[in-house]
């Protein structure tokens, strides 16, 4: 009779167990049925990550080597970028700063400021990014060995703007009167090192 009873009772808990495993499994179905899908969206404004490594294929922007005191210190030039990760303008021109570090990153200082991270204080020394932030992004701004600033614009400032007064800094001659850069394929410089 004790046996009936046992065989009676673990039927019961395996049919409870079963119950209970089918009940979690719905919920982990539904679960993931409503989660919303992860999407990257240039044209909005969501926080999809770092900017620059989303959109520009340019991770190593964030953070820059020196601070813009360190730079103006050194007569280094300075090119400056202010922008936020949730702005689609500064989504949109993430591109022309990674361009700009392309040409001249081993010669200029690129140091891109998120617009989050600038201290909130009553005012600033001309050797803190605050002191040059207008109150919108995209913004860049470009200094020359002196620490003069020779650039500020805000918006979708056209790369060739940019590259002429870095033209100027660097006494180089006007982009009409030297060969168009392009990057090379991979397969063009591959035949290269064959022959």
């Amino acid at each position: 009779m004790n046996s009936t009873k046992f065989l009676f009772l673990h039927k019961k808990l395996t049919g409870w167990q079963k119950l209970l495993s089918k009940c979690v499994l719905l919920v982990v179905c539904l679960f993931i049925i409503s989660m919303q899908p992860a999407s990257a969206g240039l044209n909005d404004d969501r926080y999809d990550g770092n900017m620059f490594v989303v959109y520009a294929g340019n991770g190593s922007l964030v953070p820059s080597k020196q601070t813009l005191a360190q730079a103006l210190a050194e007569h280094k030039p300075v090119f400056l970028a202010f922008y936020l990760d949730d702005s689609s303008d500064s989504k949109r021109y993430a591109i022309s700063i990674s361009r700009v570090q392309e040409l001249y990153g081993r010669v200029v200082e690129i140091i891109p400021i998120s617009v989050d991270s600038i201290p909130l204080k009553q005012t600033y020394d001309p050797t803190e990014p605050g002191y040059y932030y207008s109150g919108s992004v995209p913004q860049v701004l470009v200094f020359n060995q002196s620490g003069q600033v020779v650039l500020n614009k805000t918006g979708q400032v056209p790369f060739e703007e940019i590259d002429d007064e870095f033209r100027k800094i660097f006494d180089l001659s006007p982009r009409t009167e030297t060969a168009q850069l392009k990057r090379r394929a991979f397969n063009e410089f591959s035949s290269e090192l064959a022959k």
